[in-house]
This record gives C-alpha cells, sequence and structure tokens, in this order.
C-alpha cells in the first residue's frame, strides 16, 4: 500500500480592481467575526500584495468591502514587517510629509501626497485582540493610504483639483488605449 502525500492547498489570489471601480469609493464594513475564514483572506491578502509588489493592500482593492488591511514595507525581507490591521481608525497624528505615492488600484499614476509625518493607529489583529500602532515615515504614510482605502478614499483625492483632473485625464487616456 503506497501513501501519497497531500498536496499543500494553494493561496488563492486576488486580482487587484482599478479605479474606478465603485468598491474603492465606499467606506468597508466593519469586520465582526474572527474565524480561521478571516485568517486565510489575510494571508491570500499578503500573497495578492506581494504578487502585485506592493507593500499595502487594502481588502476594497481585492472587491472585498471590509475594514481589513495587510502592510509589509519590508517586502518579505523581514517577516517582524508584517502588520494586519483590522477596523483600524487614527487616534492621533502630528507632523507633516510631502512625498511621492502610488496606488495599486492606479498603475502607474505616482503623484506627491501630504500626509501626517507620525500616526497612532488603533487596530485589530486577525484573533479580533486590540492593539495600537505607531508610524513614521514610509510605515507612517503606507498606514495612512491604507486606512483612506477602508474609508473610500484613494490618494488621487488627497490632490489639488488640478494636479487630480490631469490624473483622471491620463487614465481615460490609457482606457482609451486598452492600456488600463
Amino acid at each position: 500500500m503506497t501513501t501519497k502525500k497531500m498536496a499543500k492547498n494553494p493561496v488563492k489570489i486576488h486580482e487587484v480592481v482599478k479605479y474606478p471601480d465603485p468598491v474603492l469609493a465606499k467606506r468597508g464594513e466593519e469586520v465582526t467575526v474572527f474565524d480561521a475564514a478571516l485568517k486565510t483572506l489575510v494571508n491570500e491578502m499578503f500573497e495578492s500584495m506581494y504578487i502585485a509588489q506592493g507593500i499595502g493592500l487594502a481588502a476594497p482593492q481585492i472587491n472585498i468591502s471590509k475594514r481589513i488591511t495587510v502592510i509589509d514595507v519590508s517586502f518579505k525581507k523581514n517577516p517582524k514587517d508584517k502588520i494586519v490591521l483590522i477596523n483600524p481608525e487614527i487616534v492621533d497624528r502630528t507632523g507633516k510629509q510631502l512625498e511621492e505615492e502610488g496606488c495599486l488600484s492606479l498603475p502607474d499614476i505616482r503623484e506627491k501626497v501630504s500626509r501626517a509625518e507620525w500616526v497612532k493607529v488603533r487596530a485589530q489583529d486577525a484573533d479580533g485582540k486590540t492593539f495600537e500602532i505607531e508610524g513614521t515615515e514610509l510605515l507612517g504614510r503606507c498606514m495612512q493610504h491604507e486606512i483612506d482605502h477602508l474609508n473610500g478614499v484613494l490618494f488621487i483625492d488627497h490632490l489639488s483639483r488640478l494636479k487630480r483632473e490631469l490624473v483622471l485625464r491620463k487614465i481615460k487616456k490609457m482606457q482609451k488605449n486598452g492600456e488600463w
């Protein structure tokens, strides 16, 4: 009698939705159930983010309107840098930084965005335990960017009206040329 090794189930990779998908413009629903399915989704989100070459991914970006985001500013270099924020809220912020941002839902679009220099976020982990995390520089910027997604806000919403119009024209041109 021979025994076959069970193949490990491959992780589902979710496609990142692009602007102007309506899911990106609405506030995600609070997460109230912390179970194995949630942990599986979090794992799928990390893998989907890595495949898309991102350092942050919010559930609405994979067409799931829930208040879940994953972040890894080290991009797999340091497993301790993997952060899961469920039902996050910014509870404090100070200072100002102006840096270029991009977004997986707005490929090929990069613009300078003003954000707080330091933020403190209160969130829950995949087990439902509440915690606080502080971030500056790239981590602080990434947390603000991803929490914006959970509130239906994109980084282009922070641009001046003129810059936003230029970006939207560029997107329309790419759509017309079949590049979007």
